[in-house]
């Protein structure tokens, strides 16, 4: 008799992995892919740029310090499945709103614990981020068979899945976090946000809640659009300067993105970042292509190459699966940042137009804030461009 908990992940190449479910049961399919990250579960749940992804978390215990609505990086869960070594019977933390287990319940997402998540990943760098399937229902036979039968990463677009269906205006959760002390006598948690000085549109492509908070605390009153938005609507909103969000999926396969941005170079500033920056790579006549394994987690070494930055080291966070090649680049684009684990790019700007983009996330915190400066860079480059 199998235990009611009883769940088996699957991969595409034939490997099966036995573990217990928790949260929701079923079955679901999706790339699976590790993130190395020591906190910060809820956010990577939550990031639309797991769509489509069953995400492995190598760090042993996950769900101790439960969820809370505030720092979520969107509306719900975007995962397709969690796969972890170990779930915490308790969530301890005072801002804790309910358990993990209890959040994947109520969203229909499944975990799967008890799973060796050291042989998995290890079979992963080597093997490659491939489909795979958790299940509750199947044997392992059929649960490889609908691994395979799942849908590639390459080629499939995901954003239409996760961008907003209206336009809207960000106006909320922009905080600037204060840790109260008697000596301060200030009552709550937050700071005052600073004066609005630059009116920008966002192209939500997958865009996390922390970028906006993030680009409200530096100024910027922020319009957000849908992926389908021309370059001619957004140029009525007159911004001061545009981004280019994060998200899900292969940017190959987003032409119809690629081509409205590419009306834009040269009208407005431009910032992007992720899939952004992959998207910006696609507008300027490059090409991108789909890394082994991926870059996620928040410990990634990347070189400033920009002569005034000295060859500038910082940790940063990550989460993609594609990059930029570099040989496709025209010569006028300029390669400003690369990753000192495989040399690939990690930052590109256009030496004409007021263009620029990274591959990481300025916006997370894992510890260092290394990368903190590009929203600066950007109100810098607006100003310069009035």
């Amino acid at each position: 008799m199998k235990d009611s908990n009883y769940a088996i992940l699957a991969l595409e190449d034939g490997r099966t992995f036995i573990g217990l479910a928790f949260g929701h049961t079923g079955t679901t399919t999706g790339e699976i892919c590790f993130n190395t990250s020591m906190t910060g579960y809820q956010e990577i749940i939550t990031d639309p740029s797991y769509r489509g992804q069953i995400v492995t978390l190598t760090y042993p215990l996950i769900g101790n310090y439960g969820i809370n609505p505030e720092d979520a990086e969107s509306a719900g869960p975007q995962v397709r499945g969690l796969v972890i070594g170990e779930l915490a019977p308790v969530a301890s933390n005072f801002r804790s709103q309910q358990s993990l287990e209890n959040y994947f319940a109520d969203h229909k997402i499944i975990g799967i614990e008890d799973i060796d998540t050291r042989a998995l990943t290890k079979h992963l760098r080597t093997a490659g981020a491939m489909r795979s399937c958790i299940t509750t229902e199947l044997t392992a036979e059929e649960a490889v068979q609908k691994a395979k039968d799942a849908p590639p990463m390459a080629g499939s677009d995901f954003v239409k899945e996760v961008s907003t269906t209206e336009n809207y205006h960000w106006n909320k959760e922009s905080r600037l976090w204060n840790i109260p002390s008697t000596s301060q006598n200030r009552p709550g948690h937050y700071e005052t946000l600073p004066p609005v000085k630059y009116n920008i549109v966002a192209y939500d492509f997958g865009v996390k809640y922390n970028i906006l908070r993030s680009m409200r605390q530096q100024g910027f009153d922020i319009t957000v659009v849908n992926s389908r938005t021309t370059a001619e609507e957004v140029l009525a909103l007159n911004p001061d300067g545009i981004f280019l969000s994060n998200g899900p999926g292969d940017p190959a396969a987003l032409d119809y993105i690629h081509t409205e941005v590419k009306k834009l170079l040269g009208k407005k500033p431009i910032f992007g970042i992720c899939l952004g920056h992959q998207i910006l790579t696609h507008a300027f006549g490059g090409t991108t292509y789909k890394l082994k394994f991926g870059h996620r987690g928040g410990n990634q070494p990347v070189k400033d190459l920009r002569p005034n930055y000295g060859g500038k080291v910082s940790i940063t966070a990550q989460n993609h699966g594609f990059a930029t090649d570099p040989e496709s680049l025209p010569d006028d684009v300029e390669i400003t940042h690369i990753n000192l684990n495989d040399k690939t790019i990690e930052g590109i700007r256009h030496k004409t137009f007021p263009a620029f983009s990274v591959q990481y996330h300025p916006e997370a915190a894992p510890g260092p804030n290394d990368a903190k400066y590009f929203f600066e860079e950007f109100a810098a480059l607006i100003e310069a461009s009035k």
